[in-house]
């Protein structure tokens, strides 16, 4: 039966969903999807806000940042921000625990810090196909190097922002890289009363760019392959969730593309920071950084500790 590290910091009573917030709509909208998770996991709700002083130094001046009144305003700017985050939470879930911290701290280094010890942390992300709503390069440097689980809440298009319908979808790559996404995968699912497909992609992200190849295994052999990789990665988790449905997909070619795909109706996708095949250099190659620009939901990547 699997389970979890006894030791594993993210799986403590304590530990918080934290959010970061820069005050832009995408960081309303993380918040908002933060503030749900963790009313539906009877967990704490911290949000964060770093000020990143010493950025503000090398583009105000050395100078200008001694001067009094333009550090309080940045502090107070952030307490207002921070501020109106919790209201915002708080028209979620009036009951939630919610913890604001303003830092003077780096934004990336601030939240990675944070990750050692969350439940997981949520950074909004701004459509278009931009990745960089949260102060610049902040969002990609805490997805690739943050602990546990990175949650990046993309915009869905409509009305409802984020979904609270549709399935869990998790992306396996065959490899003990995927146990703790298959965790987080379920547990999700479990909590959200709701079905999880498990998608494996065997080819390579070249053939995404060819129109015309078929996305499933047309060969027999090669789909009963693809199936046995999913059933050995989801083995006994079905028996600790048993009121999780689980639909399995395997693919020849696109994990891109069947990951993005998948997207468009689920309320989640959940990936692991590492591994080969169909998702090698997740994170640092084009597939991850597809799927943080071009997701039409959440996008949960969890990292091995």
């Amino acid at each position: 039966m699997p389970t979890y590290p006894t030791n594993d910091p993210h799986r403590l009573a304590t530990a918080a969903v934290v959010v970061g917030v820069d005050g832009s709509e995408p960081s309303d909208l993380a918040v908002r999807w933060a503030a749900e998770t963790a009313s539906q996991h009877n967990r704490r709700l911290h949000i964060v806000h770093a000020l990143d002083l010493a950025a503000s130094a090398e583009l105000l001046g050395i100078y200008d940042m001694l001067v009094p009144p333009v550090i309080d305003t940045l502090r107070q700017r952030g307490v207002d921000l921070v501020t109106a985050a919790r209201r915002l939470a708080h028209q979620v879930d009036p009951t939630l625990t919610v913890e604001t911290e303003v830092s003077e701290a780096n934004p990336a280094r601030l939240l990675i810090r944070r990750s050692e010890t969350a439940y997981l942390v949520a950074l909004g992300a701004a459509g278009g196909g931009s990745a960089l709503s949260y102060l610049g390069s902040t969002l990609l440097a805490v997805t690739s190097h943050g602990r546990g689980s990175i949650v990046v809440v993309r915009d869905t298009g409509t009305d409802q922002q984020t979904r609270r319908v549709g399935p869990v979808v998790v992306g396996l790559d065959g490899t003990a890289h995927s146990e703790r996404a298959v965790a987080a995968a379920f547990a999700e699912a479990s909590e959200r009363h709701t079905q999880l497909v498990a998608v494996h992609a065997w080819g390579d992200l070249f053939f995404d760019r060819f129109a015309g190849v078929p996305a499933t295994i047309p060969d027999k052999d090669a789909q009963i392959a693809g199936q046995a990789i999913l059933a050995e990665q989801l083995a006994g988790w079905q028996e600790k969730y048993p009121d999780v449905q689980v639909i399995r997909k395997a693919y020849l070619f696109g994990p891109r593309r069947a990951l993005i795909d998948w997207s468009g109706s689920a309320q989640l996708v959940v990936v692991g920071s590492r591994g080969r095949g169909g998702f090698r250099g997740l994170l640092l190659g084009s597939t991850g950084n597809s799927l943080i620009q071009r997701a039409h939901c959440p996008v949960m990547v969890v990292h091995a500790k």
